[in-house]
């Protein structure tokens, strides 16, 4: 199906939208060149959505927005924004009146008509895809990166060969309700996440599994051996199984044996390069690449895999540096949003760190966070709502050093750089997400890069 005809078939139907964040936006365009009957829903009050409120009206989009944005759909076919849950009282009243839901991914999935790569996990797809894509690249593949990350896409699947690749970032939100499996999948890890607006652990990890088991299963998917619960989703991942590991050899995929990456099929393995060459630090960064040569090994060549891990300086907001100023190196880690991530990103460095850390509370335990920073961290310094969480954590683990907790961001990264030496590293990895103070990561690491670059 091509996109035209995927749009054609909207016509005389009513079309909802649900969000108009980034995503969604070029899908609206579409929509409504299309002259299909629209109604855009968002939780934002008219007056915070900017131009776009005239541009929708004088087009004969019909706006419902505010609090109960959710309430009263009528609809044969909605399109849900990602971070809206399916769930949702007023969705799943829409749903059981007949309406059918599905996403711009989900549409994107119809209409592409290249190979479709796609990462998810709890940590590490953000680099992970981004490796991939970079690997792609190198190799001579022309690629199209988006999902959760890059630009929506579903605009451009016109403009797709056979020949190109789309190498897609997802969450457990998309997943929710895919009905289609990429070609090729790699899942980084599962770990507590999101479970403030997931139902349960379990519908966090039945969201990750469906990235491979709807028809017809990916060609490969990559799985993290030393992950519990990704060793235990091949049983459902189809024949195409490939395993990474830091720990342990195995016979198809990706492993670290004497310090060096090694990839393997059918039990013949091939040494690729060692780990000390990837320019990015980090053993979790080892593991991201170990997953993405898993993935492509026998479809790339090896000189373009090596290529990228030698050269690629890595994705901003994820342990970049920022500065270093009388000695003390600055690092920006805002993409740890979860106590998983903050627990990589202290156990890329040598020594210990000073660790700025907090922010909204997702309703994920911080216990084996304390025994990081009980082990990694020479000073802490906490920020945000879940600030006394954190604290109590540390402190339960043992841990004796300083801790200083700052109501305003700015004066916790201030406090944070009074407390360092020459030789010290700052890293802000908060462990939380952003919300209780700032739109997304990116707007976080950013103020933090620019308070630290205005030290003086």
């Amino acid at each position: 199906m091509t996109l035209s005809q995927y749009i054609d078939g909207l016509r005389g139907k009513r079309v909802t939208v649900l969000g108009l964040g980034v995503s969604n936006r070029p899908l609206v365009r579409l929509l409504l060149e299309a002259g299909v009957d629209l109604t855009v829903r968002d939780a934002a009050a008219p007056d915070k959505l900017g131009d776009i409120v005239d541009d929708l009206l004088n087009a004969g989009c019909k706006l419902v927005t505010g609090e109960d944005y959710l309430m009263d759909i009528e609809a044969d076919v909605i399109f849900r924004s990602p971070g809206i849950m399916p769930h949702e009282p007023g969705i799943a009243r829409a749903v059981e009146n007949g309406a059918i839901l599905t996403s711009e991914m989900e549409a994107f999935f119809e209409v592409c008509h290249c190979k479709i790569i796609a990462v998810t996990g709890s940590d590490g797809k953000t680099t992970t895809t981004t490796v991939i894509s970079e690997i792609l690249k190198a190799d001579g593949r022309r690629v199209h990166v988006g999902g959760n990350i890059g630009t929506p896409l579903l605009d451009k699947a016109g403009e797709m060969s056979p020949e190109d690749a789309a190498v897609l970032e997802l969450s457990s939100f998309q997943l929710m309700t895919m009905k289609k499996s990429p070609d090729m999948a790699l899942v980084t890890n599962v770990a507590p996440n999101h479970l403030d607006k997931h139902k349960s652990m379990e519908e966090y990890v039945e969201a990750k599994r469906n990235i491979f088991r709807n028809p017809p299963q990916p060609s490969v998917v990559a799985l993290n051996a030393d992950n519990e619960i990704t060793r235990g989703f091949a049983r459902s991942a189809g024949e195409g199984v490939r395993f990474f590991s830091r720990r342990d050899i195995v016979e198809n995929g990706a492993f670290l044996e004497g310090g060096k990456l090694w990839c393997s099929l059918g039990g013949k393995a091939e040494e690729i390069m060692p780990a000390d060459k990837i320019f990015i630090p980090g053993d979790h960064n080892v593991e991201n690449y170990l997953g993405a040569f898993a993935l492509l090994y026998g479809s790339v060549k090896t000189a373009s895999m090596v290529k990228v891990a030698e050269t690629f300086r890595g994705v901003e907001h994820r342990i970049e540096l920022v500065r270093e100023l009388r000695g003390v190196r600055f690092y920006n880690d805002s993409i740890a949003s979860s106590p998983s991530r903050t627990r990589a990103g202290l156990r890329s460095f040598k020594q210990k760190v000073i660790l700025i850390a907090g922010g909204k509370d997702k309703g994920v335990p911080f216990d084996t966070l304390g025994e990081d920073i009980k082990e990694h961290v020479k000073a802490l310094v906490l920020t945000g709502l879940t600030a006394d969480k954190i604290e109590k954590a540390a402190l339960d683990a043992g841990y004796t050093g300083p801790i200083i907790k700052r109501d305003d961001f700015k004066d916790a990264v201030l406090a944070a750089a009074g407390e360092a030496k020459e030789g010290d590293v700052v890293i802000l990895s908060p462990a939380c997400t952003s919300f209780d103070r700032f739109k997304n990561f990116a707007e976080r690491g950013n103020l933090f890069k620019e308070i630290v670059n205005g030290l003086e």
